[in-house]
């Protein structure tokens, strides 16, 4: 039985979770829950047992030094709350871990039983695949979900994914088989630059997340990051002139796929984000808006790691979009 005694009554909240490994690539997933956690100052209320879930071999424990006492951090899966203020406050539960190596159905018995005990409305699960998609435009992110009334209600996919699945898959399936309203969101991470961490990514997830549940993120130095990640890898592709003609033909497939539908919805979306952050006032770090090039307003360079040229024949193992 889960006994949450240091938890207090939680309002209308949203468990968010994010889980390292196979569906996460470019850390663009795990990185948004942490985002979250840090600047909303997140308190850890639980963790699972280690030795239940993980081979230690695969994911190892670290040893570290506190006040000169060795210590051990084993690999595990957390939750915390967080409270999002404004004139309609909610609380978010943070779930944020490692795939586990074992024992999947459960792992997510237990969070699932976490969310019962806290009253929770919803599960909005983050991922992120390595796809064909060009870093110079916008991250393509789907919402999922496998209710065909929550996908009516808040605009989703219906998934008709078959194959293998991740964490991900397996949580969403349980939390619908338990009669939970879940909602997986995938971002599309280009596979040619799919070294961590991509802030592209984890800033077109969290933008989605803001719209999907109705709360003003505060973004930090997550713009100025992004802005940079691109800056890097528009660098290093103009290095290479198979890399920059690999992307050329990655931009004209997808604006060529795109453009028909280039008209109101994500325009409308991205003013409505506009107006809330403008009524909701300034947030710390300000709102980073793509342009057409898929760039963004400020610019912080750093140094990158130079991306793996891309297959001549064109990629054939790629992950792809499940849940």
């Amino acid at each position: 039985m889960i006994e949450l005694e240091g938890v207090p009554e939680l309002i209308d909240p949203v468990m968010v979770a994010a889980f390292e490994g196979w569906n996460d690539a470019g850390d663009a997933a795990s990185t948004a829950v942490a985002h979250l956690d840090r600047e909303w100052k997140g308190e850890v209320f639980a963790a699972l047992d280690a030795e239940d879930y993980y081979d230690f071999q695969v994911n190892r424990p670290t040893v570290w030094m506190d006040a000169g006492v060795r210590k051990i951090t084993w690999p595990t899966t957390r939750l915390s709350v967080v409270r999002v203020g404004g004139d309609k406050p909610r609380d978010l539960v943070l779930v944020r871990g490692i795939e586990p190596s074992m024992r999947w159905r459960s792992f997510c018995n237990e969070l699932l039983g976490f969310a019962h005990e806290l009253g929770v409305e919803l599960v909005v699960i983050l991922g992120a695949l390595l796809g064909d998609t060009p870093h110079t435009r916008p991250v393509p992110i789907s919402g999922t979900t496998s209710d065909p009334d929550l996908a009516r209600r808040m605009d989703l996919e219906e998934t008709k994914y078959e194959g293998p699945t991740g964490i991900v898959g397996v949580l969403q399936e349980a939390c619908t088989h338990a009669g939970v309203p879940a909602v997986s969101l995938w971002a599309a991470v280009p596979h040619y630059v799919s070294q961590p961490p991509n802030p592209k990514a984890t800033l077109a997830l969290l933008n989605r997340l803001e719209d999907l549940i109705d709360v003003r993120i505060p973004l930090g130095e997550l713009p100025e990051d992004a802005r940079a990640w691109q800056v890097g890898v528009d660098q290093l592709a103009a290095e290479d002139s198979e890399v920059a003609e690999y992307v050329q033909s990655l931009e004209e497939a997808r604006d060529t796929a795109e453009l028909p539908e280039a008209s109101g919805e994500a325009i409308a979306r991205e003013f409505e984000r506009y107006l809330r952050r403008r009524d909701g006032g300034p947030s710390a770090g300000g709102h980073a808006t793509e342009s057409g090039d898929g760039t963004y307003l400020r610019d912080n360079p750093s140094g990158r790691t130079r991306p793996p040229k891309p297959p001549k024949t064109g990629p054939e193992d790629d992950e792809s979009s499940e849940d």
